[in-house]
């Protein structure tokens, strides 16, 4: 939907399973990364961002809590975006490895422009523990 409504696919990673982030009382994630071009500017991509979340029935009621649908803007080009309802590059993807896992899969060269390190040095350097799998090989969790 995403790509229909916003731009040109150019690279899209697996998908990935972790436990939560943040509140540990909830299903684990699935996450993964994508980058797109496109024309709109990072303010109308994160309305589209929004609309495509609440057509998927997202509710913002509790931080990190479970969620339908979680759609971030990590990185807009070479951009540093600081507005109240945005920040670019996402100001916490170098501490959430289920962030950079997916990211550096399709841009592992790609440069922060405020930390000056590529996607994969952010990933070696990342203190989050939390184990990203390959969705592929769901595990069986034991009671």
């Amino acid at each position: 939907m995403i790509v229909s409504r916003a731009g040109v696919l150019h690279s899209c990673s697996a998908l990935y399973e972790t436990a939560a982030w943040g509140r540990t009382d909830q299903p684990d994630f699935l996450n993964a990364a994508i980058c797109i071009r496109t024309s709109l500017d990072a303010t109308q991509l994160l309305l589209l961002i929004q609309d495509i979340e609440a057509v998927f029935g997202r509710q913002r009621t509790v931080v990190w809590g479970q969620r339908t649908l979680d759609i971030d803007i990590l990185f807009f080009n070479d951009e540093v975006i600081s507005l109240p309802e945005l920040q670019v590059p996402h100001p916490h993807l170098q501490n959430r490895r289920f962030v950079l896992t997916p990211l550096a899969e399709i841009a592992a060269a790609l440069r922060h422009p405020v930390l000056h390190q590529s996607v994969a040095e952010l990933l070696q350097q990342c203190p989050d523990t939390l184990e990203v799998r390959p969705a592929g090989h769901l595990r069986q969790h034991q009671p």
